[in-house]
């Protein structure tokens, strides 16, 4: 599909096909992966920007009069451009972040309380129709994704936030939980990535309390190793998707999947767990050529096979 024929509403850029509801932008994919250079997110109403830089794909939350509140729109057009980019193998990782002021503030409240009077009964369908299937491909892509908070991460937010690999804050940024002020629990598999970020105890006393917490407590509790000034969140995040892209994105994804499976598992099967992995990465191109590489002393090339 080229930009003439495209679906009405959808803005795209270079030729390329986009989803409904997502603006996409292409720049010059002859770039060096590691020398991504900080670009600023396409003018747009579209709810999702979508940029891609070489190996790198940006998606950007594109509700910032809103402080990119999760509506209907934005949920639909964050899951069909996640979709995209996690099948594309031109894209070898992923960088996430909202634009204007704020990350993203969670559940549009607005959009939340017209379901709650018009049709109650269905106004929670959301939670397994939307944001499950959005934090399942964030958290299982087979591909490395950075989150880059530049402000107010809160509810669904930061449970996006957590189902990301890494994460650079901006200083400015402000985290919580938010879901007891309005009567409810977690949702998005918050209740187990905020755990194993911050431990039992702790997750507990920001679910139940809903006390907000700055990006140096995020640091010091083990939820992020990166914090940066608000205006340099976006570049350190490219830079970090960019040398991500760079390298053996294959172990990557077994990586993930070891670390995600050995949370409920015994030793002894994640032992047999790693043997496979092993054995399978053992058989690539990339494992072949980096001990090439390294006793010939040069830098390896990754392919991801």
């Amino acid at each position: 599909m080229d930009a003439s024929s495209t679906t009405p509403g959808v803005s795209a850029a270079s030729g390329a096909s986009a989803s409904p509801g997502v603006s996409t932008t292409s720049g010059a994919s002859t770039a060096p992966a590691a020398s991504i250079a900080a670009v600023a997110p396409t003018a747009s109403a579209a709810p999702v920007v979508l940029e891609r830089d070489g190996a790198v794909a940006v998606l950007t939350l594109n509700r910032p009069d809103r402080r990119n509140a999760l509506d209907a729109a934005l949920k639909t057009a964050l899951r069909r451009t996640l979709e995209e980019v996690a099948s594309d193998a031109a894209v070898r990782a992923v960088l996430l972040t909202g634009a204007g002021n704020a990350f993203c503030v969670g559940q549009d409240l607005a959009e939340h309380a017209a379901a709650l009077r018009t049709d109650a009964g269905h106004a929670f369908d959301t939670v397994e129709e939307d944001y499950a299937p959005i934090i399942r491909l964030v958290a299982t892509m087979g591909k490395p994704v950075v989150a880059a908070v530049n402000g107010t991460c809160v509810g669904a937010g930061l449970a996006l936030v957590l189902a990301c690999d890494l994460r650079v804050l901006a200083e400015e940024a402000v985290l919580a939980t938010a879901f007891t002020a309005i009567g409810l629990t977690c949702d998005s598999g918050l209740s187990t990535t905020l755990a194993r970020a911050v431990g039992e105890a702790r997750a507990k006393e920001l679910v139940l309390l809903g006390e907000s917490f700055s990006a140096q407590q995020a640091v010091a509790w083990g939820i992020s190793g990166r914090v940066v000034p608000r205006a340099d969140v976006r570049t350190a995040g490219r830079e970090l998707a960019a040398r991500l892209a760079a390298g053996p994105t294959a172990a990557y994804a077994e990586s993930k999947r070891l670390i995600a499976q050995a949370w409920d598992q015994d030793l002894g099967t994640v032992l047999a767990a790693e043997a496979r992995a092993q054995a399978r990465l053992g058989r690539t191109a990339d494992h072949a050529g980096a001990v090439e590489a390294f006793l010939t002393k040069q830098r390896p090339v990754f392919e991801g096979r």
